[in-house]
């Protein structure tokens, strides 16, 4: 068992008296490494949450700078960010919640060449991306690499969100196959993004992610849920691992290919 200083033990106090996680989680928190891919909407509060929880190391992979227009949702960064690495600006702030926790950066974009390498320490990733290509980019990898990981989805008032665990759950293409052409779903860029439906979302992936830590709960293990905001109304959906899936299946995927982005555009026309 790990000598707890008083200082920890003050600072984990609410999750220590928690029946489901006790000191024995906290030591699990402290000693896990998580990977989130992604900080924008959906990876602001995740990182804002495992550093307040005290994972003990965290990596965040991201290859953009902070952008006025990310302010709206992105809330890890502030407007004197502007401009500069967004890795660098979520550690940052990061480190003042919890300087306890160690900060990996990657400054740099996810693709096919690299991401294997990059998830190769971590324990649990979490995607927090903002595309396709990307999305079952991270699903191929963790399905070879054997990586259990959180996928989440925003678009204008909704979110949507599945754990996956490539030994026993199904795998993003199960469900969704491949990317959809272009022209068919919009992006957040360019249909546009309520700045409370990130950190929803975001709040549940972080959650996951710390429920697979404690072995608190289940995770969404084959199950999608899904909400829209403007109601108000959350929905689950049981899925099964699809045994002829393209990537997990028995005859899946043996190496990583990048996937070709498609672009959606929202033209404002009264008429269209």
């Amino acid at each position: 068992m790990r000598e707890f200083s008083d200082e920890e033990l003050e600072r984990y106090s609410r999750h220590i008296i928690l029946e489901d996680v006790g000191i024995e989680g906290q030591e699990k928190i402290i000693n896990a490494k998580v990977l989130i891919i992604g900080a924008g909407g959906l990876g602001s509060p995740i990182a804002l949450y495992l550093a307040a929880a005290g994972v003990g190391e965290i990596g965040i992979v991201d290859g953009d700078v902070v952008d006025l227009s990310n302010l709206q949702r992105q809330i890890i960064h502030a407007t004197n960010d502007v401009g500069i690495p967004k890795v660098e600006s979520a550690k940052q702030k990061m480190l003042l919640i919890n300087p306890n926790v160690k900060v990996n950066t990657y400054h740099t974009m996810i693709s096919a060449d690299n991401i294997l390498d990059i998830i190769a320490p971590y324990d649990f990733v979490i995607d927090g991306t903002d595309n396709f290509a990307t999305k079952f980019l991270i699903n191929d990898a963790c399905v070879l690499a054997k990586k259990p990981y959180s996928h989440g989805g925003i678009l204008r008032f909704s979110g949507q969100s599945m754990t996956i665990d490539p030994h026993k759950s199904a795998c993003y293409a199960c469900v969704f196959n491949a990317p959809p052409p272009a022209g068919v779903v919009p992006t957040c860029s360019s249909a546009g993004i309520l700045g409370a439906v990130a950190g929803m979302l975001g709040t549940i992936q972080a959650a996951e992610a710390l429920k697979f830590i404690t072995g608190a709960g289940t995770p969404l293990y084959n199950t999608l849920l899904s909400f829209e905001a403007k109601s108000m109304t959350f929905r689950s959906i049981k899925l099964s691992k699809n045994p002829k899936c393209r990537v997990c299946g028995a005859e899946g995927i043996t190496h990583l290919s990048d996937y070709e982005q498609a672009v959606c555009e929202v033209k404002n026309d009264k008429n269209s």
